[in-house]
């Protein structure tokens, strides 16, 4: 099959190539996906995962990018919730060879369903930013109707998805971003939007949960505008302040099958829309790693 696969750690991205790869092995519980569209990060060639597998031992080459939308191909022993010949988009494993491919073995449980009506493109641009803003939201924040939401880059892949979610929650959402994503900001429907680098932050007032997605000085200083028993949840770096009498947590986004089926849902209801810039077909992935904005990987 072929694959974009990171052949040298310190060449970066000028190590990524299409090659080819034999088809992969379903293990105890795996599905051998054939892999329509896929999603990746620009800054996984950075992550020790993206070398190691689980014990930490060295498997280059590595296949890159985590995200994916598909059909199922292929049963591992044992695995049930899932059938030969379905739709289903999710979170491939971290430490595994991921889903810049034409096929991936993947654990069924990190899938879902996918409704016909979803294109796989758009399936694939979900993963990541949908599980991040929901988990951020409704598992760590534990988001009520009538709040108010700080979400820093909300002109971003996660940022754009949060608003979507945190308007729906009935919050009242106030975004962050540079000049170019006010217009972004609006058409989310963010009632207030700050611009980082034109505007005072403080001047927002208090809020209750801010997402942030950049760490250091920006995350400490939305920090101290949180209510009292407010929540900041950062996907950047853990965190070195915290709110009065409030939460500070730093997470990693994990795969899972009912958060997937509800962001389908959405999706399948027009109720989210994910941000996608551009699409690629699979032998351009390692131009898409150099360029701006959110690019989708085209397989099939």
């Amino acid at each position: 099959m072929r694959a974009i696969t990171a052949q040298d750690r310190e060449a970066g991205v000028g190590g990524l190539s299409l090659t080819e790869l034999p088809y992969p092995h379903a293990a105890e519980n795996d599905v051998v996906v054939q892999v329509h569209a896929a999603g990746f990060t620009r800054g996984e060639l950075d992550w020790p995962g993206t070398w190691t597998d689980r014990a930490g031992r060295d498997r280059t080459p590595t296949v890159p990018g985590h995200e994916l939308s598909g059909v199922v191909v292929e049963l591992g022993y044992g695995t049930t919730g899932l059938t030969v010949g379905q739709r289903v988009f999710g979170l491939a494993d971290w430490t595994r060879n991921g889903t810049l491919a034409e096929y991936v073995a993947v654990e069924a449980r990190n899938l879902a369903p996918l409704p016909a009506d979803v294109d796989h493109v758009t399936a694939a641009a979900v993963p990541v930013s949908g599980l991040t803003a929901w988990q951020a939201f409704f598992d760590h924040a534990h988001l009520q109707p009538g709040q108010t939401v700080l979400i820093h880059g909300v002109g971003g892949a996660v940022g754009y998805v949060a608003a979507q979610l945190a308007r729906e929650a009935g919050a009242h959402v106030i975004g962050t971003g540079r000049t170019a994503d006010r217009t972004t900001a609006t058409e989310l429907g963010v009632q207030q939007f700050v611009d980082l680098g034109t505007d005072r932050l403080e001047a927002i007032g208090e809020v209750d949960v801010v997402l942030d997605v950049i760490g250091g000085e920006i995350r400490d200083r939305s920090t101290a505008l949180v209510r009292p028993g407010g929540t900041v949840v950062t996907i950047a770096d853990p965190p070195t302040t915290h709110p009065r009498d409030g939460r500070a947590i730093f997470f990693v986004v994990e795969p899972n099958r009912d958060h997937l089926t509800h962001l389908a849902t959405r999706l399948r209801d027009g109720r989210l829309k994910p941000l996608v810039t551009t699409t690629r077909a699979l032998p351009e992935a390692p131009k898409a790693f150099t360029e701006r904005g959110r690019t989708i990987i085209t397989v099939q």
